[in-house]
């Protein structure tokens, strides 16, 4: 059986760059959707930078909004550059749509996401 491993930029990402997060509640700022399948995996890697003097709590909301199901809380210090928030974990569309990952902050707009997605097929 042949896999494929594929490196992407994450669906919420405009042409890989960093992605800002203006939500401060539930529903968050669409970090990545997957595909519909339920075979194919993305793992995926999300580190945030935290522009702001103070540090703030990030929740990354992975796969869906349940609380606290879905959700992964971090504080991510003031002015540190890059923490890595989610280590390749992996998630897959459910077979008919997709799950998608979103952010939401304390505070708006001081928040970026960077990362990428393996997609193995």
């Amino acid at each position: 059986m042949a896999v494929t491993y594929t490196k992407t930029i994450l669906s919420g990402s405009t042409q890989g760059k960093a992605i800002k997060v203006a939500a401060t509640s539930s529903t968050g700022t669409t970090i990545h959707a997957t595909g519909t399948s339920s075979t194919t995996i993305d793992e995926v890697w999300l580190w945030a930078q935290n522009t702001d003097t103070t540090a703030r709590k990030l929740t990354v909301q992975y796969g869906g909004t349940t609380s606290p199901d879905n959700e992964i809380e971090v504080t991510v210090p003031a002015e540190s550059g890059l923490m890595l928030v989610v280590p390749g974990l992996i998630l897959t569309g459910t077979g008919a749509a997709a799950n998608t990952i979103y952010a939401y902050a304390a505070t708006a707009n001081v928040i970026t996401i960077s990362g990428y997605v393996n997609r193995i097929a």
